[in-house]
């Protein structure tokens, strides 16, 4: 079976942002009210045993969360990382292996992890980012040097989760950034490296309708903002096809802002609807979610998805 049918077969699945200036920033909602620590110590306490019973109850079969996004902040130790950005141990890259701990986790459930990771690197950092040669203003800044150094931290991931990882997620991979399949085809090498069978999807933002964002995707990225759109077939343009959106409600109501907020823009009946329409062509769903900072989630998010039942 390849991982393409594996995620048809699974039918939909849960996405988290954990992020340093989500999780660890005085004041955001997915911080619980409680002020900054250090970025490791934060990794330590996320309790992913309650990341997996939770997802297990509802049913998701798999489950994304972010490497990064940005910053400079890892989810998890990486030495080629702090080689190029100058950084100790601990200081930028968590010492605690949150994605291997939350394989053995899910494994226990039968739920698949998917990673994301981004195709700008952390170019907020001015230090880091100059380091790693990519930074504002991107759209002028991208070049293959860049894109090697970035690739070689994301190999080193790849290379000790083999196939513990299904697929990867790859964010910022716009056109406006001057990416190109040649330049793509780097990232793919370096997450082929650990897992031949592994499937990537690179994004170049949200779209009308469901694209194929470059030819060497093997699913759709499907960045919406909403659970609106159901694709017509299982494949577009030979990806399987894969929405990704967010549940939760922007604070300000915006289009944009609902990443990584709790409530629900659904309730459980649309959404149990929405998810096995988009099934019944063969495509798959993710939604994304508030994580807290200890590894919970928002109770009403968990209530409205406990009641989609896939057929």
């Amino acid at each position: 079976m390849s991982n393409a049918d594996r995620m048809m077969n699974k039918k939909w699945g849960v996405f988290t942002h954990y992020l340093y200036h989500e999780q660890n920033k005085a004041g955001t909602l997915s911080n619980q009210g409680a002020g900054c620590t250090d970025w490791s110590e934060l990794i330590d306490g996320i309790d992913v045993e309650k990341i997996a019973r939770t997802l297990h109850e509802i049913g998701a079969g798999y489950y994304f969360i972010t490497l990064m996004q940005g910053t400079k902040y890892m989810i998890a130790p990486n030495s080629t990382y702090d080689r190029i950005a100058g950084t100790k141990p601990g200081e930028a890259c968590a010492k605690r292996d949150l994605v291997l701990d939350l394989y053995e986790a899910l494994h226990k459930y039968d739920i698949d992890l998917y990673l994301y990771y981004t195709g700008d690197g952390p170019h907020i950092d001015p230090e880091v980012g100059k380091r790693f040669g990519f930074f504002e203003p991107r759209e002028k800044n991208m070049n293959r040097e860049f894109v090697e150094k970035w690739a070689s931290v994301l190999e080193e991931y790849a290379v000790r989760y083999g196939d513990k990882v299904c697929g990867w997620w790859i964010d910022g991979c716009y056109r406006w950034f001057q990416y190109n399949e040649d330049l793509l085809s780097i990232y793919q090498k370096a997450c082929r490296k650990g897992n031949p069978n592994a499937i990537v999807a690179y994004n170049d933002g949200v779209k009308p309708k469901l694209e194929k964002d470059f030819a060497i995707s093997d699913f759709t990225c499907g960045e919406f903002n909403d659970f609106i759109y159901v694709p017509e077939t299982r494949f577009i343009d030979g990806a399987q096809s894969h929405i990704l959106a967010p549940l939760g409600i922007a604070p300000d109501g915006s289009e944009w802002g609902s990443w990584c907020k709790p409530g629900c823009k659904r309730d459980g009946t649309y959404m149990c609807d929405y998810v096995n329409k988009v099934n019944a062509v063969g495509g798959t769903v993710t939604i994304d979610i508030v994580i807290y900072r200890d590894g919970s989630f928002d109770p009403q998010q968990i209530e409205t998805l406990r009641q989609i039942s896939v057929k």
